[in-house]
């Protein structure tokens, strides 16, 4: 038994027959005996669930022509990929670029589920929707401005329980400790906002992203992000100037 324990646990086989040892009775092993076997329904259970999924997944037209080579490990073998969490046993990732016509696992927090999630809710046909604007407004990630007599008193975003803005914002909350622009942008609207603004805005933001890759059927580009971080950078500096030239000071450059 200590040598089919999860290649995860660092205690060695020595600790792990030691922890084993004791005392089992019957009725201990009987109903160790009817967990294992009802584990092992469940996952015969998924599996026919994965299978459904993707021949329903087959069925849809492609909107590229893809092809698709045997899915290699990281050492060169062709050995399939074991699936991780709650990812389908098939390759979702191809499924979801033929169908899309474009990568969306390429953003940083979205993943072949969420992308999932995005077919399911939406399909790849935006044409539904008018703008970009429609469809966050759809999504209820966006201000829902409550205006009397020309003043705002609310902006709060509108409740609601749509399945894509959940995923987004899971999505959205992964970014903590990208390097990326997203993560960037999400640690600044939290740290101006607070957490929960934060991830909505990057919500919306990821949104607007996957909209115009899906209507557009564009590759992801981080490097448009570079323009947008530098015009972010030259507000900082005369936000920063503006406030030592108020105090009578002057920012000399290092």
């Amino acid at each position: 038994m200590a040598d089919l324990r999860d290649p995860g646990i660092k205690a060695d086989k020595e600790t792990i027959a030691k922890s084993l040892t004791g005392d089992y009775r019957r009725e201990h092993l009987f109903t160790l005996n009817q967990t294992v076997a009802s584990y092992r329904h469940y996952l015969e259970l998924i599996k026919g669930c994965d299978a459904e999924i993707e021949s329903h997944l087959k069925e849809f037209e492609s909107r590229i022509e893809v092809d698709e080579p045997p899915s290699s490990s990281s050492d060169g073998s062709r050995r399939k990929p074991k699936p991780e969490g709650n990812a389908p046993d098939f390759d979702l990732k191809s499924h979801m670029y033929r169908l899309f016509g474009t990568d969306l696992t390429e953003i940083d927090g979205i993943s072949d589920l969420t992308a999932h999630v995005f077919f399911t809710e939406v399909g790849p046909d935006l044409s539904k929707f008018k703008t970009v604007g429609h469809f966050c407004s759809w999504l209820g990630l966006c201000p829902n401005n409550k205006i009397s007599g020309g003043k705002i008193l609310s902006s709060h975003t509108r409740p609601g329980s749509n399945r894509l803005a959940h995923a987004l914002r899971l999505s959205a909350n992964s970014l903590w400790n990208s390097k990326s622009y997203l993560g960037d942008y999400f640690r600044r609207m939290r740290a101006r906002h607070g957490a929960p603004k934060a991830i909505t805005a990057t919500a919306h933001k990821l949104a607007r992203i996957l909209y115009h890759l899906v209507k557009e059927q564009k590759a992801f580009d981080e490097t448009i992000f570079a323009e947008q971080e530098q015009a972010h950078q030259e507000r900082l500096k005369k936000r920063l100037a503006k406030q030592a030239k108020s105090l009578g000071l002057q920012l000399v450059p290092a």
